[in-house]
Order: structure tokens, then C-alpha cells, then sequence
């Protein structure tokens, strides 16, 4: 049942490249209506082509790859300056904490949003054991 409806939607809309829809917040279907509704905040449907956002769940996802891309950049340029500016450790929290800050919330809507386009693409659900139907 949902495979035919996903084919149906596939031969009403043309595809949409996941990966530019999700960066610019966009319908994993249509690529026009919105997929937020605030700023992490998945809304209910795009207003363009009426997909019902449902499926969305990114879960964890997001926050773990942010945290191991913006953490491994901002510890390294850290260490950096320490080892070769040996500045006062109030200049550290003066750089470190806002830069991580605004890194972090910045790239998980964007995470955020390429992985709900990816989940859609590729028909993506919660896994069930092989009884249940």
C-alpha cells in the first residue's frame, strides 16, 4: 500500500534532489512548501503539495552528527590557539562557547532537514519484526 503511494507520488511529482531540499527547509516531495513550521520544528504539511509530514522523525540523528562534525572543528581550532597563542582562558570562553553555540544550531536544521528529505526518498520507517503487519 505504501510503496503504490509512493509510486503515485513519484509519477505526479517530478523528484526532488533530498539533499538541496533539506538544506533550504524545503518539501522532501514537492521541494516548495515549507518543512518547518519554526526553527526545528517539523510542521504538520506542506501547504504546496499536501504531503503530511507524519513520517517525519529524525530522531537523534541530527544532534549526534552535529555534535561529532562542529565538536571535532571547534576542539581542534581550540587546541590550536592554545598551543600556539597561549592566550587567558577567559579568551577561550569568549570565542569557544558562542562560535560552538551558533555553529551547532545553525548546521542541526540542517541536518535535521537532510535527513527527513533522505527518510522520505528512501521510504525509510521504523523497523518490525517479520510477524507483525
Amino acid at each position: 500500500m505504501k510503496e503504490d503511494m509512493h509510486n503515485r507520488d513519484t509519477a505526479i511529482w517530478p523528484p526532488v534532489d533530498p539533499v538541496k531540499a533539506g538544506l533550504s527547509g524545503r518539501c522532501p516531495r514537492c521541494g516548495e512548501g515549507r518543512l518547518f513550521s519554526g526553527f526545528l520544528t517539523v510542521g504538520k504539511g506542506c501547504g504546496v503539495c499536501g504531503l503530511d509530514y507524519g513520517f517525519a522523525d529524525a530522531g537523534d540523528g541530527p544532534a549526534v552528527f552535529v555534535i561529532l562534525i562542529i565538536g571535532f572543528i571547534v576542539v581542534g581550532l581550540a587546541l590550536w590557539m592554545e598551543v600556539s597563542l597561549n592566550p587567558p582562558l577567559v579568551v577561550h570562553f569568549l570565542i569557544w562557547i558562542p562560535l560552538a553555540v551558533a555553529l551547532c544550531l545553525t548546521a542541526l536544521r540542517l541536518m535535521k532537514g537532510v535527513l527527513i528529505t533522505l527518510q522520505y526518498r528512501n521510504k525509510a520507517a521504523e523497523g518490525r519484526l517479520g510477524g507483525d503487519r
